[in-house]
């Protein structure tokens, strides 16, 4: 593996020289089926886009095959926003040319739902976004592509509303994927004091459509279809975690049953079946307080990892870090085919 890691990298040297253009990886835009999303209240179509980057090598090496890195984006985005974000395609090409990274395939599903983002979570109301990111998907993937079907050439990564998909999903499926990396995740711990303004406004609405016109509360309303699902409560199929302007403590519980801050405990032994796990966010971001509260539980826990802070805010060095760090990260922990 290492002989063919520098012959990749000799071979980016010499491009560079002979100011040759590098070759380029190419992006499949698809659709996959989810078997866990079926029937979900919301109405969410269980058929997502998904969009896959194959490596410059795997047209022309049809023998070849290659680890994969499943990544989850953020609330708010669509998958083909959160490529164009992270400028995914350049940065990969970039550093598979360089030798600074070996090749890989990389999958980005949209989970983009009727109130902006599904949370990754395992809901009636949005559907069971577990099964579909660990099952269904790598399942989809596996059976369509040239991969290493094997978890430890599977890994996960994500960034906010996706570190938290990252890390619940993470948790919970170690015979998916070997290695993580969570970016300034959002949602670690339980709100237990919600803004009763808020949830009087939200509650005061008589259809999805006019709830989602209150656009500040919108991530509320993802975080109830996701957390406290509730069949029995149409149109919304959710509670809120307050009523008549009072705090519901059974729905304020299901909230912080949710938070990773709360979850790590049981899955102890699932994470230290990782190979490698990595936390970041930046020393700016909001959310500075609970990735470091994970990465103190993982610490006391004996779960080994790395947690990295920046200068920056939520957003602003994401895509240097993919390109610097996420990348590289799974290159070097990911198992890979021998040379040949």
């Amino acid at each position: 593996m290492k002989t063919a890691f520098m012959l990749v990298a000799l071979a980016g040297a010499l491009a560079a020289q002979t100011g040759s253009a590098p070759a380029k990886g190419a992006i499949d835009k698809i659709k996959v089926h989810g078997k866990a999303l079926e029937g979900n209240l919301e109405g969410d179509s269980p058929d997502r886009d998904v969009f896959v980057y194959l490596p410059p090598s795997y047209a022309a090496d049809p023998t070849r095959r290659y680890p994969v890195v499943y990544l989850l984006h953020g609330y708010g985005l669509t998958a083909e926003r959160w490529l164009t974000f992270l400028d995914l395609a350049a940065a990969a090409d970039r550093n598979m040319a360089a030798g600074t990274v070996r090749e890989m395939i990389l999958v980005n599903p949209d989970a983009f739902t009727l109130y902006n983002g599904s949370m990754y979570s395992n809901s009636a109301t949005t559907g069971d976004w577990e099964g579909y990111i660990a099952e269904d998907l790598v399942k989809y993937v596996d059976s369509h592509y040239r991969t290493i079907a094997d978890r430890m050439s599977r890994g996960l990564g994500g960034h906010s509303m996706g570190g938290y998909g990252t890390v619940r999903v993470g948790m919970k499926h170690p015979e998916a994927f070997s290695s993580m990396y969570a970016m300034s995740s959002c949602c670690l711990g339980a709100n237990l004091t919600p803004n009763l303004q808020t949830m009087s406004a939200l509650e005061a609405a008589k259809t999805p459509e006019e709830a989602k016109t209150n656009q500040r509360a919108m991530a509320m309303l993802a975080s109830a279809a996701a957390w406290s699902p509730n069949a029995k409560n149409p149109p919304f199929f959710f509670d809120l975690p307050a009523k008549g302007g009072a705090v519901q403590p059974s729905i304020v519980a299901k909230w912080a049953a949710n938070a990773p801050l709360a979850m790590v405990d049981q899955y102890v032994p699932n994470l230290k079946k990782y190979k490698a796990i990595a936390l970041e966010v930046g020393l700016q971001d909001g959310l500075l307080g609970g990735n470091k509260t994970l990465d103190d539980m993982l610490t006391a826990a004996g779960v080994e990892h790395t947690y990295e802070t920046y200068e920056g805010n939520h957003t602003n060095h994401v895509k240097e870090r993919f390109d610097e760090k996420v990348l590289p990260f799974f290159s070097k922990n990911l198992a890979f085919p021998p040379a040949h």
